[in-house]
């Protein structure tokens, strides 16, 4: 779906400087070779150094650098027959800085006497605010991958086939200090250094009616290949591990919907979708000297119903149900032993979905409004929780753990007030909880008087919220785009985003996030014809903190309060321009 080939000639490009050190660009050029052959080359690169700095070594942290290439090739053959051969190739890297903001005076990391937070990160203040780190290891990730698609259309008389074959690699390299630390002891040197390695081939066949026909359908068959490595080692002195993973699955899938408008402004919808999946894995552990192997295949079908109302040209009305399939998987992460392949696969994950909705414009089309409530249902649940075997033992793990609903209402709106000025808003109330969730693993120091039981620690979060689940977002924007020459336009936007407090885990008041608002402000000015366009801009404008993700880390110092940070780009203000040519 990215840009096609144009019939004359077209470049593109965009130029990015920020006031804290991000520097992005990039180019796309479209044309013909022929009458019948035309091209899209594009490429795009950014770089920034992050918002974290390393004590121990001076570098900056939490950034990332990305290079991103692609180019397309479509050939009319005949007026019947189109084909589009794209391919597209990533590179990049990250860096990741997790600050403590909060840890407790007696912490000492794992435990050992002597080992003080003012020992093993020298130079650091900790508090809210924190944006220094001090590891003696560089965490980071490294990750290339590259693809390619293959679009065939033919037209047979009124009916379309589509064929899309495609295939793509993908591998990122993960590189962590586990401890978070500077320390000398051996326990300040513990890395974890893993691969994940992935292939994929997908084979698709659609049928497609005419679009504008009151009788419209789709049909389909799709084939999909897939496999997975994962080397993984950590150590060498705490949470040990060393193993290799592999799985792989084959999918063959029948599909089709039918769109009938049945009386006159009155359209059904009947969906549904066959599939047969078959799975397998592989396991070593080269600590236990183990080996694992097994597979596992499961069919199942879903299917959607809808009906839609033109009452107007301007209002439809609309309701919907439709069933959801998450396969079966296997859970290969470490302490994957022989009581965990007994077990078998993890069960599917199954929903069930209904919609009800509102789409309307009013005044001339100058005010639009979208409303559409949703409400679904999870059951066998995918998630972590502690499994007991047969013969007694328990381990953490992915597994099935009951039942979730998430339900809630989605509201749209815009306006053009005047020719030039317009307004948007959207609000969305989510309602989202586990409705059976008896055995789940307990946040890091909990108390039994907090719900924490047994051994291992177990507690029930049935009827509790879900985590990074927040029960309000909204967004906001103005538009004024004033004529300022009869050349040359202005513009200026501001731009919100509100979101609700929520927990990163859930019930850890560790990781609970407060509600915040976001605020950037846009001004610039462009040709009338949109050749060229000059922005000036400030993100996060009133300066408002918070945080991407929150890991209470308590474990690896002594069960005392050790929490860390991962940071947005946008954790403090920051300015920038961007320049873009149109030709």
């Amino acid at each position: 779906m990215t840009v096609q080939p144009t019939d004359d000639l077209h470049v593109r490009a965009h130029a990015l400087a920020t006031g804290d050190r991000e520097r992005a660009g990039g180019v796309s050029v479209t044309g013909p070779i022929s009458d019948t052959l035309g091209y899209v080359v594009s490429a795009s690169y950014s770089d920034w150094d992050g918002n974290v700095v390393n004590r121990a070594n001076g570098e900056r942290s939490n950034g990332r650098e990305t290079l991103n290439t692609r180019a397309k090739l479509r050939w009319k053959a005949s007026p019947d027959a189109t084909f589009t051969l794209s391919g597209n190739y990533l590179n990049g890297n990250t860096t990741v800085g997790r600050p403590f903001i909060r840890m407790a005076s007696d912490a000492l990391l794992r435990n050992i006497a002597g080992q003080t937070q003012a020992v093993t990160m020298p130079g650091i203040t900790i508090d809210a605010d924190n944006q220094d780190i001090s590891n003696n290891y560089r965490s980071r990730t490294k990750f290339s991958g590259w693809g390619t698609l293959l679009r065939s259309d033919f037209n047979i008389g009124k009916i379309n086939i589509l064929g899309l074959t495609s295939y793509d690699r993908f591998r990122l390299d993960d590189m962590i200090d586990v401890d978070d630390t500077s320390a000398t002891v051996p326990a300040g040197r513990n890395t974890q250094i893993g691969a994940f390695r992935s292939r994929l081939f997908t084979q698709e066949i659609r049928l497609l009616s005419p679009g504008d026909d009151a009788f419209r359908y789709a049909l389909g068959l799709y084939y999909a290949n897939t496999g997975f490595q994962r080397p993984f080692a950590r150590g060498p002195v705490f949470s040990l591990a060393n193993w290799y993973g592999t799985t792989g699955s084959r999918q063959i899938a029948g599909f089709g919907q039918i769109d009938w408008e049945f009386v006159p402004k009155l359209t059904a919808q009947v969906g549904g979708r066959l599939q047969n999946e078959r799975i397998k894995y592989t396991f070593a552990d080269r600590l236990a000297s183990t080996n694992f192997d097994g597979h596992a295949s499961d069919t199942a079908a879903t299917y959607h119903l809808g009906l839609d109302y033109q009452a107007t040209r301007d209002l439809m009305v609309f309701g919907s149900y439709s069933t959801g399939y998450k396969g079966q998987t296997y859970d290969l992460t470490t302490g994957f032993n022989r009581n965990r392949a007994l077990a078998g696969p993890v069960r599917p994950e199954r929903s069930r979905d209904k919609e009800l909705g509102v789409r309307a414009q009013l005044l001339e089309r100058r005010l639009t409004f979208n409303v559409t409530y949703f409400d679904t249902d999870y059951t066998d649940l995918q998630a972590q929780t502690i499994e007991t075997f047969a013969d007694g033992s328990s381990a953490y793990r992915l597994t099935n753990v009951g039942r979730f609903n998430t339900k809630g209402l989605e509201f749209e709106t815009s306006a053009r007030l005047r020719q030039d000025l317009n307004v948007g808003a959207g609000v969305t109330y989510l309602d989202a909880k586990y409705t059976s969730f008896p055995v789940s693993q307990c946040y890091p120091l909990q108390t039994v008087a907090q719900g924490c039981t047994g051994s291992p620690g177990r507690r029930d979060l049935s009827g509790a919220r879900a985590p990074q689940a927040p029960q309000w977002k909204g967004s906001g924007s103005i538009d004024y785009t004033p004529t300022l020459t009869d050349r040359i336009d202005g513009f200026a936007q501001v731009a919100g985003q509100y979101q609700s407090s929520l927990y990163y885990v859930a019930g850890d008041p560790e990781t609970f996030q407060p509600a915040f608002t976001i605020v950037n402000l846009s001004l610039g000015v462009r040709s009338h014809d949109r050749r060229w366009e000059a922005t000036a801009f400030v993100n996060n404008l009133f300066d408002e903190r918070y945080y991407a993700s929150l890991l209470n880390t308590a474990g690896n110092f002594g069960n005392r309060i050790a929490t860390q940070a991962i940071l947005p780009r946008d954790y403090r203000r920051y300015a920038g321009v961007r320049l873009a040519l149109n030709y």
